[in-house]
């Protein structure tokens, strides 16, 4: 009986350390089976389904699937009107030409639960009636609340129960290499959602709004995607996607995106004043060049160049010159004439800041009280440019 019993242990034994070898070296062996279909009596090798796995490694999927829910694809139409004439030969080779409806496509992203979105003002812009469209297939009609067409920004609201919210993140704290992802509906095919990093912040000088400080990436974006979510690897949203620079009308790997940081002072300026309002010193500024520093005699060798002061503005009631350099504005240094126009917008109209000059030689501080920014006049994009998506 114990000679069987050996046996019967060293079998055991053995048959454990196969096991184990093909564990450690071949695991598919022991995690496939094959299976025969019932129709063709196929033998086919099925991984075991696992309906609560985790995520792969480096998998997107919780971020996509908290965000996605929160955006929208909106649809817009506004007439156009064609030319018409009383002339019968016009008529008789072109026919009456009236109004033809055009549409439009882009995207939103739901941030609050009263239904207010955030888009594109060039989405919206001048449409006669908009739709949105949920993840879930429910629509609904969409009503402006405010534009802001020197971000590029404008606000809906849809009227709507129990609506999907996503959560706003700390764009300031993106960094260059970040992942992030891109969410939208491209083209109309439906909503997408491409991943990448973050290739540069602070962009600006784009001709594209007259408030420009970017989130480049080189996440997908075309056209479709405009007023969708830029979003983090844990579903927050960074920015909303506004324009691509591109030579095809594609995406080429340069997307951007208008920072939820900017958004923020949007929203809370058009919900609670129905307007945004900026401040404004009446100045003309530019970058410092060795031709201006020569003609205007500056020693400075960094801030923005005033070349020209309105009579009787904020800036000449504080003794602001042409000539003068402006080097910080309440305390923040201005490297660029883009950085002055953002630094003053964001001051309170009626209230005084500190600027620090520096005048030839000479470094002044000097007490500005700015004033509300007057609207902006249309000026056309130009061509070459980066492309609104």
């Amino acid at each position: 009986m114990r000679r069987y019993w050996l046996v019967f242990s060293q079998a055991v034994t053995v048959l454990l350390a196969v096991y184990f070898v093909v564990l450690t070296m071949k695991p598919e062996w022991l995690r496939t089976r094959p299976v025969t279909t019932g129709t063709t009596g196929v033998a086919l090798s099925e991984a075991p389904t696992s309906v609560n796995a985790p995520p792969p490694a480096g998998s997107f999927r919780v971020a996509a699937q908290r965000a996605s829910q929160a955006v929208v694809s909106i649809n817009t139409s506004k007439a156009a009107d064609r030319p018409s004439s009383n002339d019968p030969w016009f008529r008789f080779f072109f026919g009456d030409q009236g109004s033809v409806p055009q549409s439009g496509l882009g995207s939103g992203v739901i941030i609050s639960p009263d239904g207010f979105i955030l888009t594109n003002n060039h989405v919206v812009e001048g449409a006669t009636e908009i739709e949105v469209a949920l993840n879930d297939s429910r629509k609904a009609r969409a009503r402006i609340i405010g534009t802001d067409p020197e971000t590029d920004l404008a606000i809906l609201k849809i009227n709507l129960e129990r609506l999907p919210v996503i959560t706003l993140g700390n764009s300031d704290a993106l960094q260059v290499g970040d992942q992030v992802l891109a969410i939208g509906n491209p083209f109309g095919v439906g909503q997408t959602v491409t991943s990448g990093i973050v290739s540069a912040l602070g962009r600006n000088q784009l001709g594209i709004n007259t408030f420009e400080n970017f989130i480049q990436t080189d996440a997908a974006i075309n056209p479709g995607n405009s007023g969708g979510a830029l979003v983090d690897v844990n579903g927050n949203l960074m920015g909303i996607n506004t324009a691509i620079y591109s030579r095809s009308g594609g995406s080429m790997g340069i997307g951007f995106a208008i920072p939820v940081s900017t958004a923020k002072l949007v929203l809370e300026g058009i919900v609670k004043d129905g307007v945004v309002t900026r401040g404004w010193i009446g100045v003309e500024p530019a970058d410092l060049s060795p031709e201006l520093m020569e003609t205007f005699g500056v020693k400075a060798r960094k801030g923005v160049l005033i070349t020209g002061v309105l009579q009787n503005g904020p800036a000449a009631q504080a003794g602001i010159r042409p000539g003068d350099v402006v080097v910080q504005v309440g305390g923040k240094d201005i490297a660029n004439v883009s950085e002055l126009l953002t630094s003053v917008a964001a001051l309170k109209p009626g209230m005084a800041t500190q600027f620090k000059l520096q005048r030839r030689e000479d470094n002044l501080d000097v007490t500005v009280t700015p004033g509300k920014r007057p609207k902006p006049r249309q000026v056309p994009q130009q061509p070459g440019l980066p492309q609104q998506r």
